[in-house]
């Protein structure tokens, strides 16, 4: 921990192996948490790491969201893209109004219903992986696929614009591409949603823009750019993150063949395995951000009114407290309390839909395909690079 002000804060590690946190977070989680830490210039929030202290702060209200107060810990120096809607950084009464409009179309029990879709989606897909010649790109051919297809069907977005939605979404999670491309990215996706909803509340069909349209604009419930923002953040949250840690899931499988018998031998051992999964690679490595707007204690430590706090999910889930042996991965071990989804207000909204992709890919893809391997020696080198969520651009297999 710096010591005086006339010490530099370390910078938060955003590079890392591929299937690990960065070290640096082991040795925080052990000795020094929290720890003050540099983003850029003279903002030094503080990083928590223990699995406790990260309950705590994601739990408290008195830590805001609102990425618009001075002093919050953004990832650039300058004022991030805002636009209505954006749940991430709202804090309530407007979270709790707008979140509870989409609650219903994420209920476990909503997502059940969607399972057999999944399924014909998934085995559609692996129709088409098994044509390819080899070695074929799991992530073009599947992995990315399967999640922006079913987000896509789910919102009422058409597929065909694939591309372009992510693209944008790209340039939005790349952190070293610089605001500008960020926002541009944003905005480009805020603009075609805007269009796709204004379209549906003349014709409206079976999904949630159409919902969202009819129910919650026409009614003035919400604004149309509420409803374009909540449309924008889950169409990227609900692709980019699943094909993620389905790539890497696939990838720490393939390296742990143990681990992949074991899931094989009992299929009972899949929900588990992927809660595990989940906790193990804990993709989303720039930390949840929030701002104290009161002081509090913290792991012993003060967190005064106007201090920006990171919470570092991935060395939260390989805390030793939390979890005995964190950095090997056991698929027969209870990792439900995980934070790969987050905690408290912010909580992932669309986790029951991730988990069911994962429950249902995985073993299908394992099933059809029982002899898939890596091609080269080393995934590492087709790392997505400055982004927000870790995962590979690449993944070439055969089988």
């Amino acid at each position: 921990m710096f010591s005086s002000s006339t010490d530099t804060p370390p910078s938060l590690p955003l590079d890392r192996p591929l299937l690990d946190p960065a070290p640096e977070y082991g040795r925080w989680v052990r000795e020094q948490s929290p720890v003050r830490i540099t983003l850029w210039g003279d903002n030094h929030p503080w990083l928590i790491t223990r699995n406790e202290d990260a309950r705590a702060v994601l739990s408290d209200a008195r830590f805001s969201s609102e990425n618009i107060r001075p002093g919050f810990p953004g990832l650039q120096p300058t004022t991030p893209p805002v636009t209505p809607g954006q749940l991430f950084a709202m804090d309530p009464p407007d979270h709790t109004r707008l979140r509870r409009m989409l609650i219903p179309e994420f209920t476990f029990r909503r997502v059940e219903q969607l399972r057999p879709a999944i399924s014909r989606i998934t085995g559609e897909l692996l129709d088409g992986l098994l044509k390819q010649e080899q070695p074929a790109d799991l992530v073009e051919h599947f992995t990315l696929p399967l999640p922006l297809l079913v987000i896509c069907e789910l919102l009422g977005v058409p597929y065909e614009d694939r591309d372009f939605i992510h693209r944008q979404a790209s340039a939005f999670a790349t952190i070293t591409a610089g605001p500008e491309a960020m926002r541009a990215g944003w905005a480009a996706l805020f603009g075609y949603l805007q269009q796709q909803l204004a379209a549906r509340a003349g014709a409206p069909g079976d999904d949630l823009m159409s919902k969202l349209a009819v129910e919650r604009v026409a009614t003035g419930d919400a604004t149309a750019a509420e409803a374009a923002g909540m449309l924008v953040q889950l169409l990227i949250a609900g692709h980019e993150t699943t094909a993620s840690m389905l790539s890497l899931g696939v990838v720490a499988l393939l390296r742990h063949p143990e681990q992949l018998a074991a899931l094989r031998a009992e299929k009972n051992l899949v929900p588990g395995a992927v809660e595990e999964l989940l906790r193990y690679l804990s993709i989303v490595h720039v930390g949840l951000r929030r701002i104290a707007t009161e002081d509090v204690e913290i792991g012993g430590v003060t967190v005064r009114a106007g201090d920006g706090v990171v919470v570092a999910l991935q060395a939260a889930n390989r805390d030793p407290s939390a979890f005995a042996d964190p950095d090997t991965l056991d698929v027969t071990r209870d990792a439900g309390q995980h934070l790969a989804f987050g905690h408290g207000l912010h909580h992932c909204l669309g986790q029951s839909l991730a988990r069911a992709e994962l429950q249902i890919a995985l073993p299908m893809l394992f099933e059809r395909l029982p002899e898939l391997r890596l091609v080269g020696s080393a995934a590492e080198e087709y790392a997505f690079e400055g982004r927000a969520v870790h995962g590979v651009r690449e993944l070439p297999v055969a089988w």
